[in-house]
């Protein structure tokens, strides 16, 4: 079985967009992970959310796959981006949509949004 970092790394490798959260997207189990995914579902980008709560080795192996130390956790295409206060400033400068253009995701900007 591979180690947590050979994981992680698979799972990045392999989505587009990752949202390592707190909970599901379906049922986040904190506020930032919530924010998180709102801001993903309303730009109607397709992410993989996975639930950092199933394991502690999960929960403790994103910290330090990423030297961040805090839950929620995007990645786009490989690419660490930060956490939902990252992600919510990204959204409301327009710089989420410009990064998801240059990267070729496909997403639905909002109307008035300059992609």
């Amino acid at each position: 079985m591979p180690n947590i970092n050979e994981q992680l790394q698979s799972i990045v490798d392999n989505n587009d967009v990752v949202l390592f959260m707190k909970g599901t997207p379906d049922f986040p189990q904190c506020g930032f992970s919530h924010q998180a995914t709102q801001i993903l579902r309303f730009i109607e980008v397709d992410f993989k959310g996975v639930n950092c709560l199933e394991t502690d080795e999960l929960r403790q192996g994103i910290k330090s796959f990423s030297n961040w130390p805090t839950i929620p956790q995007v990645y786009l295409k490989g690419e660490f981006v930060g956490g939902a206060d990252i992600l919510r400033e990204l959204f409301q400068s327009g710089e989420l949509f410009a990064t998801l253009t240059e990267k070729g995701i496909p997403f639905k900007a909002p109307a008035g949004a300059q992609a």
